[in-house]
């Protein structure tokens, strides 16, 4: 993190301008005309208008991105060129580190120390991995009989819709525009229109960098007219998506509907986090079970939001999550000091709420938090929230709040642990305490979950895949199989 004092971001915020067109075909686009507001959360300032596109929009980027496909120079280059470019764009990132984590923490409330440190370093790193991994992907040259020669080559699948949420703009916009341009495929990033304004800029640095006109563009508008003219082109190749299983649905149906495209989901979560009692260390399970609700305001796919602690240690554990809880700080995203800062917007702030309002009718013990904080800011903070004796039948134990929003849920053995652990409709992430090894295999095994951290949470990095099992969604970002998403394979058979 630079030594940028509070001070100082704040002066560079009072004079945060940035233009809102499109980007399409190398260019900035003004589209229709129609704009709407992008407020920040931390005052609920407007701090830009933004191009409100529709199905015009989406037309126009598709059209330049099937041409840049179709006669462009990009899917013809040489893996290795192709790798050059995005290492080109990694260095811009890194370059221009500041003005992309200062846009980020203001569009959607992140702390700029998490924009700067974890958000920004999640781009430039996932640009860097595929632009060194580009050129060292190989086909295959199956054995056949001596009259024959078959061949399996990788091509790339065409045009890419890629459609991200606002809680990562940059990072999960990397794990789906990274791979596809390395794979040689072309692009059309349709950003959450609660954070417009990084995507725009990560449009733009593309051209700058010497990507050809076309290849990435970038559409901004809602989800139901922009996302659904996207979903449903028929010069759409390939649909990556990463949001609510709600709308995962609706982008199946748009393929079906349309073309039949492929589409790749990372949905929603519930995540389970099991501490046994006979953890390594039940203060770092208790202070890393904490950090992960309540990181990034929890909203988080992954978030730990289920606590599943062994009764004869759940007061001590949950007593420990209650004190981190109450000493978390929160406040303006701005402040390098801040630990926590405000949900994105008005409307999810409510639905927290809600979700916490619902918890106390339905019984559950209210530990700590609940309450709306700063409220005269203008901004939409929330206090850390826990709950402990949790029905596991309840809304607050299976419904995914997004929030910072923490349920203790108690049990008496393990299988009742894993009973508890799977009694989701998600599987996309789940947590592990203990120091038996065994107990280690054995659980990570029977959890119905695409990622298991083992005394740890949210660790790894390029080399492992994630994504989802059951309506956590299918196929996987981040390593060499995210190309899989990307790439067709064709089978050429020679007979000699």
């Amino acid at each position: 993190m630079p030594a940028v004092p509070h001070d100082e971001w704040l002066r560079r915020a009072k004079v945060f301008q940035l233009s809102g067109g499109h980007h399409i075909d190398g260019a900035e686009e003004a589209g229709a005309g129609a704009v709407f507001p992008v407020v920040s959360p931390r005052d609920g300032r407007v701090v830009a208008e933004v191009a409100d596109g529709g199905a015009a929009e989406v037309d126009a980027a598709v059209a330049a991105a099937r041409r840049a496909f179709d006669t462009g120079p990009w899917p013809r280059l040489a893996p290795a060129e192709r790798g050059r470019a995005l290492l080109r764009l990694a260095d811009l990132f890194e370059e221009r580190r500041e003005e992309l984590a200062l846009t980020v923490s203001l569009e959607m409330g992140k702390p700029i120390t998490d924009a700067h440190g974890i958000e920004l370093r999640a781009l430039v790193t996932t640009f860097r991995w595929y632009g060194q991994l580009a050129d060292k992907l190989t086909d295959e040259s199956p054995h056949t009989a001596p009259d024959a020669l078959a061949l399996v080559t990788r091509e790339p699948a065409g045009v890419v819709g890629a459609v991200v949420p606002w809680n990562f703009p940059l990072t999960l916009a990397g794990w789906k525009v990274a791979p596809a341009l390395a794979a040689g495929c072309t692009v059309v990033l349709k950003p959450s229109e609660n954070s417009p304004l990084s995507a725009l800029l990560l449009g733009r640095m593309a051209t700058e960098a010497g990507l050809p006109p076309g290849v990435l563009n970038v559409v901004t508008g809602d989800g139901p007219t922009a996302g659904t003219a996207l979903g449903r082109h028929p010069d759409v190749d390939v649909l990556a998506f990463t949001g609510s299983t709600a709308v995962g649905r609706h982008f199946l149906r748009h393929a079906a509907d349309s073309n039949l495209k492929r589409v790749w989901l990372e949905l929603g979560g519930k995540s389970p986090n099991i501490v046994l009692p006979d953890a390594p260390d039940l203060d770092r399970a208790a202070a890393t079970a904490a950090w992960g609700v309540f990181f990034n305001q929890g909203e988080m796919c992954t978030a730990p939001s289920r606590l599943l602690v062994h009764s004869s240690i759940a007061e001590q554990v949950t007593e420990a999550v209650v004190r981190r809880a109450r000493e978390l700080r929160v406040g303006d995203p701005l402040d390098p000091e801040t630990e926590m800062g405000a949900l994105v917007g008005r409307a999810h702030l409510d639905r927290v709420r809600d979700h916490i309002r619902h918890g106390v009718d339905e019984g559950a013990r209210l530990r700590t938090g609940g309450d709306r904080l700063l409220a005269e800011t203008g901004g939409t903070y929330l206090e850390p929230t826990v709950f402990d004796r949790v029905d596991p039948a309840s809304r607050l134990a299976r419904e995914e709040i997004f929030g910072p929003v923490l349920s203790v849920l108690a049990f008496d053995d393990l299988d009742e642990a894993v009973r508890l652990a799977n009694a989701t409709e998600y599987g996309l992430a789940a947590g592990l305490w203990t120091s038996d090894l065994s107990t280690a295999h054995r659980v990570s095994r029977a959890l119905k979950a695409g990622t298991v951290w083992v005394n740890c949470y949210e660790e790894g990095d390029l080399t492992v895949p994630f994504g989802g099992m059951k309506q956590s969604g299918n196929g996987r970002d981040k390593s060499a199989h995210a190309l899989e998403k990307y790439t067709e394979l064709k089978t050429t058979w020679i007979q000699l």
